[in-house]
């Protein structure tokens, strides 16, 4: 049976970096609803219906989105009804292809908070300090300070998922310690 191990954290903490270290397949969610937004003309069509003031363009314009969630926080659950159904059926796809896969990395923000994972899913919460969190967010090229607090507010604390997780990881944004760390975990659970 495949192992499934989901990646849990703030924004900003190195989640798809330490994702990608382990060395084997990552169904990362932010890269699957960008290319939604850039590719799939029925997601438009959806939302440009659900958010008739705000979505004009195809490919969806980043911008348009942003606009949209800082407008009105209805607007949020909106497209993440319209998105998520959709991010759903490409991770069920990725997780039919990779079956024979020895592991497999959910890179999804919202693991817990839409029940994606299963009872067996090993979480791994990924630590990193809040003032690096913040310098790498900000040399982010879309950085949004409130569209990223919007974020957070639909989000478990914490707390809370380090309290969920089998394992943290210490993210102090050197690769050594990273592979340190993922190298004990595999040993643990392989």
């Amino acid at each position: 049976m495949t192992i499934r191990i989901g990646i849990l954290g703030d924004i900003g903490s190195g989640k798809s970096y330490v994702a990608k270290s382990f060395g084997y397949p990552v169904f990362n969610a932010d890269k699957e609803v960008g290319k939604l937004y850039n590719k799939d003309k029925k997601v438009y069509n959806k939302l440009k219906k659900a958010l008739p003031k705000h979505i004009h363009l195809f490919p969806i314009n980043k911008n348009e989105i942003t606009k949209a969630i800082l407008t009105n926080k209805i607007n949020l659950k909106k497209i993440i009804n319209i998105v998520h159904s959709e991010v759903r059926k490409k991770m069920n796809f990725f997780l039919k292809k990779n079956r024979n896969k020895k592991i497999v990395i959910l890179d999804i923000p919202l693991l817990l908070e839409n029940k994606i994972n299963k009872k067996n899913d090993i979480l791994i919460f990924i630590q990193s300090k809040k003032s690096e969190v913040l310098k790498r967010l900000r040399k982010r090229e879309n950085f949004n300070k409130k569209l990223t607090d919007k974020f957070k507010n639909i989000q478990l604390s914490l707390d809370l998922k380090k309290k969920k997780s089998h394992f943290i990881i210490k993210n102090n944004f050197k690769k050594n310690s990273v592979k340190r760390d993922i190298r004990y975990i595999l040993k643990k659970i392989l």
